[in-house]
């Protein structure tokens, strides 16, 4: 289904009924037994038969063989590089020469050195590790075809979604299994620091990128220049992450949008016919940074990647951290995309080589794709029993009977199902087993004792672990197992919630205030720009299909049975609510004038646990960077806060009658009103 045109369904908000919703929503279920475990074989094989086979992929038709000295001798002679040293060259009166040496330096930092005997070294390594803490590696085969059949074609671009340290590892172990070629990858700087390591991802395809350019144009022409060589070149998938980071929380984070514009240019400048972009979901039962992502939401500094520190890790060689999915979507080509929306004649103005400044027109439509490619991934990502058992863990605190648990988790499977999840619940096994797998293999959070089953979350609350409150540290580790729904659930829980807030039923009234929602936690979630009547309808759709509501002419009404449903669906989105409250209120109380964002994280973090400390709020989401840093980016959109730049910093001050509008609407104190107005 594309993501981004739901209001085919025909239920907009004046639609006289849901029957009149077509089943262009309906996602079709894909069956697991379409995918294949790749550890299958590698369990009856040897590694270095495997690590040693002959591997001669297939590669790009329009290819020049090349070498990776040849790329960096393409992009220091290139028209494109040379004007912009010229340009440098007369603003600061440095030597051509000197720039040039520069550029050359840049490139050497940067560069990949891409070696078959380190890709056969990975291949053994990783074959091994895989083995010994994953039961499966499930990739879906239909999708390593219509890829195949695209790297032959066109250009291709990898877009992973990014919820691990190993995931483009994973891939390029994926694609060297298959035969097909591996590909270069955008990796940040922190890398390089480490000894060996370094060299070898280097070896294996990866191209190093510094997080920020600081506005150095020679560095941005260099490295813009080396990523459009390689992709007009086909010398292999180029392959970077739009999240930018590893999302910490398990929601998809929103888009970066520096490197697929630089990917797009190629097209829009005539010199690739077409680009293929690739969407792939990537799925854990469990997360091997668990606990290094929630000491990172709690205020903890990101350690420093080191070599050191990959050998401390040794210690996860001895756990089981359950199956992986892939999922590997169609190839979108860039030049359906573009048909009908986009014009190549803005570039046929000026000289290839000249740099221009990218029009509003070709931002939105980067901005579109981005988002699509993101929707395409989430609807991919596969849900594990984990993620069903936890959430309805977290709304049964403190424990629940065994057979009740199951009874629970076997109605949301239903649920999600309904809503269109993608999930990898084993049909021929009893719903208890399943249940009681999932437990064991996230031991260090759930217990079951005396047919009871709990969350190791609430007993010795004041137990401490590197400072941080041990109970924060594992309901956050929670919480991220149950953000994996949220991406199925946040449209119908966004209808749910606004249908508990809005007085009355009518239609017009919950489309308002589910508006008002989806502005306020549009940080928080991928929507499509500019598709809020879609999402309602899909909302509203969902509800339908599952017999929660009606809708009339005018109305939306709730059925007898739907109450069980929005109960745990508002459950499910409650803490977002609170979190958002919370922070407003706190806002409120700021004393300072002007603030950094660093200084409000330290703040918000100290009232938000002096709040639990005392018992007067239950709500721990609030403890994560995450909804705090997105919450401050709502503000600001939203006119709560005013932003300023200073001295090179983001300055910050709160606007006290917008933030309390919006506290107040958020708490149902304040009417939302119609779409119009339901911004601050």
């Amino acid at each position: 289904m594309d993501p981004s045109r739901p209001s085919d369904s025909g239920l907009s908000v004046g639609s006289a009924s849901p029957g009149a919703v077509a089943l262009l929503y309906s996602k079709e279920l894909k069956k697991w037994d379409e995918f294949e475990d790749i550890l299958e074989e590698r369990r009856h094989v040897s590694d270095l038969k495997f690590a040693m086979k002959c591997y001669t992929p297939l590669v790009y038709k329009g290819i020049t063989p090349c070498k990776p000295s040849d790329i960096k001798s393409h992009v220091l002679g290139s028209e494109e590089l040379h004007y912009v040293i010229k340009q440098l060259s007369t603003d600061s009166q440095q030597s051509a020469a000197a720039l040039q040496e520069e550029a050359s330096e840049i490139l050497d930092e940067m560069s990949h050195n891409l070696r078959l005997g380190a890709i056969r070294f990975f291949a053994f390594t990783l074959s091994k590790i895989f083995k010994q803490i994953f039961s499966k590696v499930c990739v879906n085969e239909e999708g390593i075809q219509k890829l195949q059949r695209a790297i032959q074609e066109h250009p291709v671009v990898l877009l992973p979604s990014h919820r691990s340290y190993i995931d483009f590892l994973l891939l390029s172990f994926i694609l060297y299994n298959y035969d097909l070629p591996v590909p270069v990858i955008a990796a940040g700087m922190d890398f390089l620091g480490m000894k060996m390591i370094g060299g070898l991802l280097r070896m294996s395809g990866a191209f190093f990128m510094r997080r920020t350019f600081g506005g150095n144009k020679l560095y941005w022409a260099v490295f813009s220049e080396y990523v459009k060589t390689m992709l007009r070149n086909g010398y292999a998938p180029v392959e970077f992450f739009l999240e930018g980071t590893r999302s910490r929380s398990a929601k998809t984070l929103t888009p970066k949008f520096g490197l697929l514009n630089i990917v797009m240019e190629p097209f829009f400048k005539r010199e690739v016919f077409d680009t293929y972009l690739v969407p792939i979901s990537i799925s854990y039962d469990k997360i091997l940074e668990e606990t290094l992502y929630v000491y990172e939401l709690l205020g903890v500094p990101k350690p420093k990647e080191s070599t050191t520190g990959l050998l401390k890790a040794r210690k996860i060689l001895s756990e089981n951290f359950g199956n992986i999915h892939v999922y590997i979507g169609d190839p979108v080509s860039l030049r359906s995309l573009a048909a009908g929306r986009m014009s190549h004649s803005p570039y046929n103005l000026v000289p290839r080589y000249i740099p221009q400044k990218q029009s509003e027109d070709m931002h939105t439509f980067v901005t579109e794709v981005a988002h699509r490619m993101q929707l395409l991934q989430i609807q991919n990502l596969a849900l594990s029993p984990w993620s069903l058992v936890v959430a309805v863990l977290l709304q049964n605190r403190p424990s629940m009977h065994f057979d009740a648990l199951v009874k629970k988790a076997t109605w949301l499977r239903g649920l999600a199902c309904t809503f269109g999840g993608l999930l990898t619940w084993p049909d021929n096994e009893p719903a208890g087993a399943v249940v009681q797998a999932s437990i064991l293999v996230h031991a260090n959070l759930a217990g079951l004792v005396k047919d009871q089953v709990a969350l190791r979350v609430d007993s010795g609350d004041a137990d401490m672990v590197d400072g941080l409150v041990l109970q924060h540290v594992r309901l956050l580790m929670c919480s991220a197992y149950r953000n994996q729904l949220l991406n199925v659930f946040v449209r119908p829980s966004l209808v749910a919630l606004a249908l508990q807030m809005t007085p009355g039923c009518r239609k017009e009234d919950i489309y308002g205030c589910f508006h008002f929602l989806r502005d306020v936690f549009s940080d928080e979630f991928i929507f499509f720009p500019g598709n809020a009547v879609k999402d309602f309808e899909e909302g509203c759709y969902l509800l339908c299909k599952s017999e929660t509501i009606q809708v009339t002419v005018r109305d939306i009404l709730v059925t007898e049975r739907g109450n069980t449903v929005l109960e745990f669906l508002i459950g499910l989105f409650k803490p977002f609510m609170e979190c958002y409250q919370i922070i407003c209120k706190y806002l409120l109380k700021e004393q300072e004038d002007y603030f950094t964002e660093k200084q409000y994280l330290a703040r918000i973090r100290a009232f938000t646990s002096q709040l639990l400390n005392q018992g007067a709020s239950q709500c721990y989401d609030v403890l994560s960077s995450d909804v705090q840093k997105n919450a401050l980016a709502a503000l600001v959109r939203l006119g709560g806060i005013e932003k300023k730049k200073v001295n090179n910093d983001h300055l910050f001050n709160v606007n006290e009658p917008a933030t309390a509008k919006l506290e107040e609407m958020l708490g149902g104190k304040t009417p939302v009103g119609k779409p119009a107005t339901a911004k601050l």
